[in-house]
């Protein structure tokens, strides 16, 4: 596995190098200070997960987590001392797989890497999954419906994955929360919220009043309607 670390706080960079060798051995680290810098690595080495930082001196972090979502698919962990639940959804919103708020401890880093990794290996193993007139490429992040390929994103497609997989059925707030994060992290209902906006944009002929993805007690019921566009 390879995994590339932009952040340009030594001591931050030094913590995470170490508690990330620890726990894996055949891993590979790269690392970047500078925004740019991480971009020209994601675009050669194609890592399996990115580590970014918000706050760097030459890029907003966010414009990074933007710029590679243009090219790449790849998982993305966000480290930020912004606190705000407004700058997690944000983050969340722009494509990153999961944000953790600096400081913070090692065993719960690990955790959500782990938990990152998992998700990705688990929905891989269903490389199509059908319902109706909708087709899920997993592997992609392709949805086909009505003629069309929707370029999802990753956690996009995790939710829809899971809406589908149990499609006719009530699927709870805690349960897309557990799909994505391994706890109810901060602002994760408000992220879950934001998910499910997005994918009925996507999907939806009429967003605000939707006919798939249906806005139940406790959560969301994705179910096939008779009405085609």
């Amino acid at each position: 596995m390879k995994i590339l670390i932009i952040e340009d706080d030594y001591t931050i960079l030094e913590s995470l190098e170490l508690s990330l060798k620890l726990s894996w051995q055949d891993l590979e680290i790269l690392t970047a200070k500078l925004g740019k810098e991480g971009l020209k690595i994601v675009n050669q080495e194609n890592p399996d997960l990115v580590i970014l930082d918000l706050g760097l001196p030459d890029i907003d972090g966010y414009t990074i987590l933007k710029k590679i979502r243009e090219s790449s698919k790849v998982p993305i962990l966000i480290l930020s001392i912004r606190s705000d639940e407004m700058d997690v959804v944000k983050g969340l919103e722009w494509g990153a797989d999961d944000y953790l708020i600096k400081p913070f401890k090692q065993l719960e880093l690990i955790a959500r890497i782990r938990s990152i990794i998992k998700r990705r290996e688990e929905i891989r193993s269903d490389l199509y999954i059908s319902c109706g007139p909708f087709s899920l490429n997993c592997r992609t992040n392709n949805l086909f419906f009505d003629n069309n390929s929707i370029k999802l994103t990753n956690t996009e497609t995790l939710i829809l994955h899971k809406l589908i997989c149990n499609a006719g059925s009530v699927v709870s707030h805690s349960s897309l929360i557990k799909e994505i994060w391994t706890n109810s992290g901060f602002g994760a209902s408000e992220a879950i919220r934001v998910y499910i906006r997005h994918l009925r944009l996507k999907i939806e002929p009429n967003p605000s009043n939707p006919q798939f993805i249906i806005t139940k007690p406790g959560g969301y019921l994705f179910q096939i309607t008779t009405k085609t566009h």
